[in-house]
């Protein structure tokens, strides 16, 4: 039997979304924006509330509700479904040994989808939040909450519908007593011992938090620095190999799993992007890389921990068994959920009363003399109230937790048990990251000091066009809160290949230096190694052409059609071409020529079409969009500036 409940649950949340402002509306769509993703855009209002109760997004959506919205939202789908059950029950299940065609009429009922509009006082009589409090306050804000999020609606007469598959999802999940409030991961004990002085860190986690971005900016500018210079190759089955990360780890002068945690955020932030070419899918720099580079060190960082906070995977953690990869899609939609609900549980924390972070690898810590609390299991029961489904709910919790932590505190969000002020930023809204990354890195330097032992120090975090300088005449020495560069006649010969001349190069460092002037012995290296440079020539040849025939040697050489190629006589029987191979046989050709292509080796080669294809970023999306959307399904005007900038989008 079809559930028509169903269907008046339905019409109860597109008469809720009716009645709401555009700007109401786009701020549901904002939140829900990845779920809603997954699904083709709706165009009308009852499309929108089929695709937010649709089994895949309600999964996904439930994952991110704290306690009492979970509690308020699972008390009412059992309520509801009882009495759906009482109204009209299904057919009494078949006895052992039934036939097919019973069995399917049976499972065809859908008695578990069915639905009933459930009275708030019965859900809140199921809390025991029936009394004026806290509890009914909590209770009763929770359930806005779900309205607001589109995750229940309000029928005419005041009653609740839930989603009709909220009850078969939410079936393992054992509620528990209602808490109005999140328990505390250090919990005030006032029979206990006080803090004492010499626990109180002593460094503050702001501190903590601008060390940890500083190392953060500049190990990520290595690493990327170092995939634009050589590409990384990925297996065949998928992620890097091992040999990949290490070199990539060496060059960016982190560890391992956080290289594997750069790569995986660098790859969701749009800065790398997979490009399959004729010898597999490697891994470079985008476009977007470019304009990165041209932006202060906190713009930098800003779309990297964005990108943490919503990403399906935890890449410092590998299971027992599995081996270390990166550049892999994450397939954990808990990720997301865990974090938020970590760092909400360190948020409550008071600087001085946090506990250290598990040692990694993870073991579970010995239960505690009374009752097994111990401070870690106080921070994950704290999470738990925070987002239940994605904590100790999911297989390996405290391993997970415990990885979450570590790269919290690497990115410089946690330190110390409790969040920094740039952790609780995220927390808030990891699209604002801007203000507080500029509170904690400092502004860019545009000069040097230069120093009579052939060194350049940079006191603070040098400007990209100043360390593109120095990287070109000189070689990064050291890195910390100042950076040096030493020049030697290496890389001095190394900026002069690359069109500096002496006077050229020694200009640019003078503009560059901090007094005006460059010391002594760094003029004279760089005259030298300028007049060593350039006394042997190597000349560009793209490709060669080989005949036995002299004549028809001489006769291409002076041929007008083949001018473009640029050939030159090296030998009565060669000539060089400044065309690639392919270009130069198809000019040939055109000649009237027939050439074959020849091997390394001095055999006849086989020639086969190229098919080069290269995989775009996924394109940033339009921060207007939602509000368009929203006065679309409304069918409300659209501002006219809304109007134009839309147009234009």
């Amino acid at each position: 039997m079809t559930n028509l409940n169903a269907v008046e649950g339905l019409d109860a949340l597109t008469r809720s979304l009716a009645q709401r402002t555009p700007e109401q509306l786009a701020a549901l769509l904002t939140r829900h924006a990845e779920p809603l993703a997954r699904r083709p855009a709706p165009t009308e209002l009852r499309g929108l509330a089929s695709a937010l109760w649709s089994y895949e997004t309600l999964h996904q959506l439930v994952l991110h509700l704290d306690h009492p919205r979970l509690q308020v939202l699972t008390a009412t789908a059992r309520i509801s479904q009882e009495r759906a059950r009482r109204a009209a029950p299904g057919p009494a299940a078949p006895a052992p040994g039934a036939d097919y065609q019973s069995l399917m009429a049976h499972r065809l009922s859908f008695a578990h989808l069915a639905t009933e509009p459930v009275p708030p006082e019965d859900v809140l009589a199921a809390l025991g939040a029936t009394s004026p409090g806290r509890t009914r306050t909590a209770a009763e804000t929770a359930l806005s909450a779900l309205y607001d999020d589109g995750l229940a609606a309000p029928t005419e007469d005041g009653a609740i519908v839930v989603p009709p598959r909220t009850p078969q999802l939410l079936a393992a999940h054992d509620p528990g007593p209602f808490l109005a409030d999140a328990p505390r991961p250090a919990p005030d004990d006032p029979d206990g011992p006080a803090t004492p002085a010499a626990s109180v860190p002593p460094t503050s986690p702001h501190d903590e938090s601008r060390a940890a971005a500083a190392t953060l900016a500049a190990t990520l500018d290595r690493l990327l620095a170092s995939l634009a210079t050589q590409p990384a190759a990925l297996r065949k089955s998928g992620g890097l190999a091992v040999r990949e990360i290490k070199r990539l780890a060496k060059a960016a002068g982190a560890t391992e799993p956080h290289t594997c945690l750069l790569l995986d955020l660098a790859l969701a932030a749009d800065l790398i992007a997979l490009t399959r070419t004729p010898s597999g899918i490697t891994a470079l720099p985008t476009g977007a890389y470019d304009e990165w580079l041209a932006r202060p060190p906190g713009a930098r960082l800003a779309p990297v921990l964005a990108a943490w906070s919503g990403l399906w995977d935890i890449p410092t953690h590998t299971p027992f068994g599995e081996t270390p990869t990166a550049l892999v899609r994450g397939h954990d939609r808990h990720a997301p959920a865990l974090r938020h609900a970590l760092l909400a549980a360190l948020a409550t924390v008071p600087h001085g009363a946090g506990a250290p972070l598990p040692p990694l690898p993870f073991t579970e810590p010995p239960e505690g003399e009374t009752g097994g609390h111990t401070p870690w299991t106080d921070l994950l029961r704290a999470a738990d109230w925070h987002r239940p489904l994605a904590v100790t709910h999911q297989p390996m919790a405290g391993e997970r937790a415990a990885h979450t932590l570590h790269e919290a505190a690497y990115l410089g969000l946690a330190a110390h048990g409790t969040l920094t002020p740039l952790g609780r930023a995220l927390l808030t809204d990891p699209q604002s990251l801007d203000r507080p990354l500029a509170d904690l890195l400092p502004p860019l330097l545009e000069q040097a000091h230069f120093q009579a032992d052939l060194t350049a120090v940079v006191p603070g975090r040098p400007a990209a066009g100043l360390a593109a300088l120095l990287a070109s005449a000189a070689d990064r020495e050291s890195e910390g809160h100042a950076v040096t560069w030493r020049f030697t006649p290496h890389s001095v010969r190394r900026a002069l290949d690359t069109g500096h001349t002496a006077d050229t190069l020694l200009e640019d460092l003078t503009r560059a230096s901090a007094t005006g002037t460059l010391p002594q012995p760094l003029g004279y290296l760089v005259r030298d190694a300028a007049r060593a440079h350039g006394r042997m020539r190597v000349l560009p040849a793209a490709c060669c052409i080989r005949s036995d025939d002299e004549a028809l040697v001489k006769e291409l050489a002076a041929h007008r059609a083949l001018h473009d190629l640029g050939l030159r006589a090296i030998a009565p029987t060669v000539l060089v071409s400044a065309r690639p191979p392919a270009a130069t046989l198809d000019a040939l050709r055109a000649a009237g020529y027939a050439p074959a292509l020849e091997s390394d080796t001095g055999t006849t080669t086989a020639e086969r079409l190229p098919a080069h294809r290269a995989t775009a970023p996924a394109p940033t999306r339009d921060p207007r969009a939602p509000l368009a959307l929203a006065h679309r399904l409304l069918g409300v005007p659209a501002p006219p500036q809304e109007v134009t900038k839309t147009g234009e989008a």
